[in-house]
């Protein structure tokens, strides 16, 4: 089974490449964020037409999740990151797809910081943390994938000194990402390959992509259910230098 998540940067605009590379790779899941399109907008027959059932949740402009599945329908079973009745951003949706659960989330950016956007970034993962502390010692095999917006660790980064100040690299952020990962989730490329420069964004200015100067902020968490199952993982770097693009490439594992 192929799990990936993809960072679509506006799912009607990047439509061609999204439907290009699911026909090209076939994964049995995926989850895509920044779809950047209301409810109403999502190109849910292009993407039944390509083999898949899915479910979204939407936004007008910003943010927006879906979890796509070959072949079945998923079921959703949460809209929304529990914790704050106020937040009305389109960042996480969850849903069982046969015996898995995956759940799919956008992690605020916040930069810049300090700031309140910053402070809305640390608010979000603790809610996150909390809630995935109730999935992480469930029977069933769970992952957690999207676009994290952190940095774990310096090998993630080109140049990691110039990231210091960052909202994507800040102390607070990291520490907050370790933590999650201490519940008992495995953090599936690097676990697989825990010395390798691998990068799953690359900025569109400074040529960035063609001097491979980027980042790993997109992840793929797994519970201890799941975990034991892993036996690949990857990154379509070849996605990233397709004509009008994402910024991101897709990043996924293969699990039995």
């Amino acid at each position: 089974m192929k799990i990936a998540t993809y960072n679509v940067n506006g799912v009607n605009g990047r439509l061609p490449v999204l439907l290009q590379w699911l026909a090209e790779t076939r994964p049995d899941v995926a989850c895509l964020q920044e779809l950047k399109a209301p409810a109403e907008k999502f190109p849910e027959h292009a993407i039944r037409d390509a083999g898949y059932g899915v479910i979204w949740h939407g936004q007008k402009s910003y943010n927006g999740v879906a979890i796509l599945a070959r072949g079945v329908d998923p079921i959703e079973t949460r809209r929304g990151l529990p914790g704050d009745p106020e937040d009305l951003h389109s960042r996480y949706i969850e849903a069982r797809v046969a015996d898995l659960v995956v759940g799919c989330l956008y992690l605020p950016n916040g930069n810049p910081a300090p700031g309140p956007k910053f402070d809305y970034k640390l608010d979000w993962l603790e809610r996150l943390k909390i809630h995935a502390a109730g999935l992480v010692n469930d029977a069933a095999p769970t992952v957690l994938a999207g676009d994290y917006n952190v940095i774990p660790m310096e090998i993630d980064v080109y140049k990691p000194e110039r990231w210091v100040d960052d909202a994507l690299f800040r102390t607070e952020v990291r520490a907050a990402y370790r933590e999650l990962i201490g519940q008992g989730w495995t953090d599936a490329l690097r676990t697989l390959y825990p010395g390798e420069t691998i990068y799953t964004y690359w900025d569109y200015f400074r040529n960035a992509y063609g001097r491979n100067a980027g980042l790993r902020i997109d992840h793929l968490l797994l519970n201890p259910a799941l975990a034991p199952r892993l036996r690949r993982a990857g990154v379509d770097r070849n996605v990233r230098g397709w004509e009008k693009t994402s910024d991101h490439a897709p990043t996924w594992i293969e699990i039995d």
